[in-house]
Order: C-alpha cells, then sequence, then structure tokens
C-alpha cells in the first residue's frame, strides 16, 4: 500500500505531504482545487514521462516521492533480484525532474531508469483513471481474472515448466535440422572426396616411397653400370683391391715377431678386408636386383599422378596429409548419421512432451470454461446496481497455438444496451462504463488476486442516487482486503470513506496553490452535506449525510 505521497514544486502545489491509510481514501473538492493534480504527480512516480512544464516554480527542480509498504510477493521478489535492488518491507520511489526538463528516478535512494521504474509501479499501484481503458481490454487482465476465479494457479505452473521444455526441446530440433539441411548440401560432395582417396587406398609414406623408387627405375642402366665399376675393382680386376689387401696383410702378418704394434695393425687390416668384401657382395646383389621394368615404371606413373592430383586438389603436400584429409571426412559423413539419430530421438521427446501441455492447457481450459456462466452472472448482477441495467459482459474462448498460458484466446464482450450485439470493450463501452464494469470485475476476483493499491478517478462519472451508493458500497468492501483511493463528486461514495481527504485551493503570497487536509467527523459531514445540497446545507442535507456515514 501507499503510505506517504510527497509533492514539491509540481503545477500548484509548492509543497504537500499526504499520509494515506489502509481501507477506503476518498478525495473530495471543489472543480479545479488540484484532485487530478495530485493523481499526476503520483502518475510520475510509477513512471510516467515528465517535462518541465510541471514546475511551479521553474527556478528549483520538482520532487515527487512516494513511500509504499509491501507485501512480499514472489513477482515483487523477482523484480528486486533481477533488477540488483534491495529488497525493503517498506520502500521510496522519487523523481526529480529539473528545469531543463530532464529527470532522475530512484528506488531507496539507488538511482533506476523510467522503465525499471514503471515495472515496478505495476507491482504496486492499479491506477483506473476515466477513460483509460488499457488494463481491462488487455487479455492478460482477462485471462489473469478467469484464472484465478478457476483457481488454475498450479495448473498454469505446471504448465509454464512443461512449456519451457517443450521450447527448448522443439528449439534443439529446429537448430539440429537446419544443421542438417546446412550438411546435406555439403554430403553429396564430401562423398565424392571421400570416395576419391577411399579408391587410391594410399598407404602410408607411400607416394613418397613409390617416387624414390621411380627414380631407381628411370636410373637402372646408370645405377648398373656404376655398381658393376665399383664390384669390379674391388673383385675382378687385374689387380682387385681385395686381393691386394690380402696380400698386404700376409706381409704384415710375417713382421708380428719383430714388432708388437704390428700384430695389432695387421689384425685391423684383416677387419677392413673382411668389410670391402662384405661391401663387394651387398654391391654384387644390388647390382643383381637393379634392372629396367617399363610396366612397373607405368604403373608407378599413373599412381603418382593420381595421387599428385589429390594433394594438388587439396593444397596439400604429403601422403600422411590426404589421410589426414580422409579421416576427417569419414568423421563427417559419420556425423550425419549422428544428427539423423539425434533428429529422430528428439521428434519423440518433442511430441511426449507437447502432448504433456495439451493435457494439462485442456484442463486449464475446461476450468475456466466452468467458471464463465457463473462470472458473467455476478458481473451483470453488479452492472445493474451500479447503474448500468442493461449491460452485459460476455466470456469467450476461442482455440488458440499452445502458449506458456494454454490453447485459449480469452475475449471479455461488452453489450450496453441489450442490443445482443457483444463486442470487444474498448469499441462499445465509454470511460465511466469502463470504470465501474472493471469495479465489478475486481470486487468479484479481489480475494483471489494479488491485487496492489486499487485507484479510481472520478468513477463516479454519469451516475448518482442508488447507482452511487451501490458503488460505494463495492467499493467499500473491496477495501476490507486492500488499500482503495477513490476522487469522487458523489456523496454516497464519499460517506463509506475510512479516511476522507479534502481538496482546495488557497492564496499564499500571489500565488495559488493547492492543500489537503484529513476530515474529522464533523468536517466530513459538512463536506457530504455540502455535496448533497450546494455550498450553504440545510439541516436536512446535514442529516441526511450523518445518516448515509452511520449506514
Amino acid at each position: 500500500m501507499i503510505s506517504k505521497l510527497h509533492i514539491q514544486n509540481y503545477a500548484i502545489i509548492n509543497e504537500l505531504d499526504i499520509q494515506f491509510e489502509s481501507g477506503l481514501n476518498i478525495i473530495t473538492g471543489e472543480t479545479g482545487a488540484g484532485k487530478s493534480i495530485l493523481m499526476g504527480a503520483l502518475n510520475l512516480i510509477l513512471g510516467q514521462r515528465a517535462d518541465s512544464s510541471v514546475l511551479q516554480d521553474t527556478q528549483k527542480k520538482c520532487v515527487i516521492e512516494g513511500s509504499f509498504k509491501l507485501h512480499e510477493t514472489e513477482s515483487l521478489k523477482l523484480f528486486f533480484t533481477e533488477n540488483d535492488l534491495d529488497y525493503e518491507n517498506e520502500i521510496v520511489i522519487r523523481r526529480e525532474i529539473n528545469a531543463n526538463g530532464k529527470s532522475r528516478s530512484f528506488i531507496n535512494d539507488t538511482p533506476v531508469n523510467l522503465s525499471q521504474v514503471k515495472q515496478l509501479g505495476i507491482h504496486l499501484v492499479d491506477l483506473h483513471q476515466q477513460f483509460d481503458t488499457l488494463e481491462i481490454n488487455s487479455e492478460n487482465f482477462q485471462r489473469e481474472v478467469l484464472d484465478a476465479l478457476a483457481e488454475n494457479k498450479s495448473h498454469l505452473a505446471k504448465l509454464k515448466q512443461q512449456f519451457e521444455n517443450y521450447t527448448t526441446v522443439k528449439h534443439q530440433l529446429h537448430d539440429l535440422k537446419a544443421a542438417q539441411e546446412t550438411a546435406n548440401k555439403e554430403l553429396d560432395y564430401n562423398k565424392f572426396l571421400f570416395t576419391e582417396l577411399e579408391e587410391l587406398a594410399l598407404k602410408e609414406n607411400e607416394l613418397e616411397l613409390i617416387d624414390a623408387e621411380l627414380k631407381l627405375l628411370n636410373n637402372a642402366e646408370s645405377i648398373k653400370m656404376q655398381l658393376s665399376a665399383v664390384y669390379g675393382l674391388l673383385t675382378q680386376t687385374d689387380q682387385p683391391i681385395v686381393n691386394q689387401l690380402k696380400s698386404l696383410n700376409n706381409k704384415l702378418k710375417t713382421l708380428n715377431d719383430f714388432h708388437p704394434e704390428i700384430s695389432v695393425l695387421s689384425q685391423r687390416l684383416n677387419s677392413s678386408l673382411i668389410e670391402l668384401q662384405d661391401i663387394a657382395d651387398e654391391l654384387e646383389r644390388i647390382e643383381g636386383n637393379v634392372k629396367y621394368d617399363g610396366e612397373r615404371i607405368a604403373v608407378i606413373n599413373d599412381r603418382l599422378s593420381a595421387g599428385y592430383k589429390l594433394l594438388k586438389k587439396h593444397g596439400l603436400t604429403t601422403t600422411e596429409q590426404l589421410l589426414q584429409l580422409m579421416q576427417g571426412l569419414q568423421n563427417k559423413l559419420d556425423g550425419y548419421d549422428d544428427i539423423s539419430s539425434s533428429i529422430a530421438k528428439l521428434e519423440i521427446q518433442e511430441k511426449e512432451i507437447y502432448d504433456d501441455c495439451i493435457k494439462t492447457a485442456s484442463l486449464i481450459s475446461k476450468n475456466r470454461s466452468k467458471q464463465i456462466d457463473a462470472f458473467t452472472k455476478n458481473v451483470n448482477q453488479l452492472l445493474s446496481q451500479v447503474g448500468m441495467p442493461n449491460a452485459r459482459i460476455k466470456v469467450q474462448l476461442s482455440p488458440s497455438a499452445l502458449n506458456v498460458y494454454g490453447t485459449d484466446n480469452i475475449d471479455f464482450l461488452f453489450d450496453a444496451n441489450k442490443s445482443n450485439k457483444f463486442e470487444p470493450l474498448g469499441k462499445v463501452a465509454s470511460g465511466g462504463e469502463l470504470s465501474r464494469l472493471m469495479l465489478s470485475i475486481k470486487s468479484l476476483v479481489a480475494k483471489k488476486l494479488s491485487l496492489p493499491t486499487l485507484i479510481f478517478d472520478e468513477i463516479d462519472t454519469g451516475i448518482s442516487g442508488e447507482a452511487a451508493k451501490q458503488v460505494g458500497i463495492i467499493m467499500k468492501e473491496l477495501s476490507q482486503a486492500h488499500q482503495l483511493i477513490a476522487i469522487t463528486h458523489q456523496a454516497q461514495i464519499a460517506a463509506r470513506a475510512t479516511t476522507h481527504y479534502f481538496v482546495y485551493k488557497e492564496i499564499v503570497g500571489d500565488k495559488i496553490a493547492t492543500g489537503v487536509r484529513v476530515l474529522n467527523q464533523d468536517e466530513r459531514i459538512t463536506t457530504i452535506a455540502k455535496m448533497l445540497s450546494g455550498e450553504k446545507p440545510t439541516a436536512a442535507a446535514l442529516e441526511n449525510a450523518r445518516e448515509m456515514m452511520l449506514n
């Protein structure tokens, strides 16, 4: 509830403090005294935009400050958490407007932006002004009313969780299908690339090895000639090197007994002889194996040509890189199968969750349907009480796509004159009619909806007598559990006040200023009597006012 409103340098208000109470707070006063200015100031701390034209003294800033006592709710706690603000049982919202038109906003002295003030204001004050049709025309409000009566809170919480799961899976499925679509465009090409490599069937370092083999084959004659010449020098000339070493070794052996080191040298020479003989044998073997093979050269040329073609195609240089590319393509092809498998699983999961959502949504719809007849009957009875005997409301449910609130479109339709032509509220109801309709609806759901402070600005437009009396009765009943603030010109409504505020104008210095005071019992009787019979109330009017207050 709002406990205090401080206004400084706003319109014709120099400085004003109003202490509001729980229950029904009634504001009365002469036309032009400043009642609407109070609502304007309140709007500012609820997030309405402002400019420097509201300043009484353009040399000073305008300050509007509202103090609110909070009843802890999940939505309020969530707001404070999301906006990194400290939650307290009493908070202060302040707006400051400078002469240049710029404004600043604060929640408990913490600077905030205007959208944050608006968001918080929705939780604190329900301000319904004449011709303000936005809320009652909102499908959100209409749905909340019906769900409050249908006691759908737990079912809606369950559906919210189910729908979030459904949405998550649906997005995952969408992303996978998009990935599959992209993959499909690449699939044939990647298959082609993989098949090329698979058919070539390269082995590790194969291209490098057969390239060396080709060089050997292409130079076979020259290689054989050189190998034969070396082998001949070692073993087959008139004086082969191997035989010469044998002769030299034999000569050294005859000197072994004459010098101790000669034996060592003889052994070394013998080792060299053995090594050269082994080399000669290896040369003979290699020379015997080296031969020109035209068919093998053709095979190697074809294989190298295919291999080099793929190296050039992919911008690679080695057999190992081609084998790595082939493995990567294999992984991609395997990945296509994984995507298809994941899509199939998610499609099953999506259907299961969707079916669960529909099951819960159907229960919600059933509960809503059960409440429609009683709701419309009660609202229509209240409309008759508040001076609209020919008005009728009708609730229409129509199918909608599944969403977090179910599968219903909800429309409140209105017929003001028993014409049986029901149309959306905003098209056929006047501001005064909408205000009384809103009061009727809220009085029915007040105990089931977590309503903030309710403010009605001139809800009594176009009514008097018994209708005004009934509006007063409904407002009084509603105020038993909610704080109500109402601006009225009707004595029947003012008589129901828990606290009665009187707005007046006075001359301060050379300026007109607005003041507000709380009326005591006698002042209330006089004020209500004036509302009944004029500026100079008669004894009958005073008695009537006293009786109205007592009743």
